[in-house]
């Protein structure tokens, strides 16, 4: 059975980020284990990392290793959204008050809804997301294909959610698709913050892409810039 979330976790390299066991804490949070594994694996070792080039692996997996494959890409876009929505409440004549640095929780919310059918939507959403960002640069050539299908044959995914990848890879690009995806406000967020991750900062046409992206997902010029700082903290 299709299992989107499920891919999405396999995409991203979490693997069994975020459900309590025997690699979390007793007082909450990874094991120092788990998270050495993650540092060494996580997305670096998932189907991202293949598809983006290696341009995101590395990237993301410091962010993985907070909280965990699909955990942090929520956590990230709930924290930009936060921080720019604390803005927008700062007094108007004077310096916004100062933001404690706390660890974003987004489980529950609507960046990680606990629904199972919205959590599906999400990840699907995200899923095409990358991928769409993957291909702005116009090229996904045979090489990268054999890569990207060898990859899919190592890790621990059924033929449909397999058929979906390689179907997505084919598709042309289709950013009025990735748009009409966003049905609320935090999930265009997570879209954003996706497509961010997926993206080569130095490639023009990439950052046409996104530039296209934001505006299509009618994103505040101010709460774009703060996804960005925190995929730029992410990325540090």
């Amino acid at each position: 059975m299709f299992d989107p979330q499920k891919l999405l976790e396999q995409f991203l390299g979490g693997g069994q980020s975020g459900t309590p066991g025997k690699d979390t804490k007793a007082g909450g949070g990874m094991s120092p284990d788990f998270m050495k594994g993650l540092a060494t694996g996580g997305v670096a070792g998932g189907l991202a990392g293949i598809l983006l080039g290696g341009k995101t692996s590395k990237k993301m997996a410091k962010g993985a290793v907070k909280l965990g494959g699909t955990a942090a890409l929520a956590g990230l876009a709930y924290k930009a959204y936060e921080s720019w929505r604390a803005s927008q409440q700062a007094p108007a004549a004077g310096v916004p008050p100062p933001m404690k640095d706390v660890t974003p929780k987004p489980e529950g919310t609507r960046f990680l809804p606990a629904a199972r059918a919205e959590r599906d939507g999400m990840s699907l959403a995200i899923l095409r997301a990358m991928i769409s960002a993957a291909k702005a640069d116009g090229h996904i050539d045979a090489e990268e294909h054999r890569r990207i299908f060898a990859k899919l044959d190592e890790l621990d995914l059924g033929t449909e959610e397999k058929a979906f990848i390689i179907d997505e890879l084919r598709r042309p690009l289709d950013i009025d698709a990735v748009v009409k995806a966003a049905v609320t406000p935090e999930l265009a967020v997570e879209i954003y913050a996706a497509s961010v991750l997926a993206i080569d900062p130095d490639d023009p046409a990439e950052q046409a892409y996104l530039a296209m992206l934001a505006s299509r997902l009618k994103l505040d010029p101010g709460l774009r810039a703060a996804v960005e700082t925190e995929a730029a903290k992410m990325m540090a």
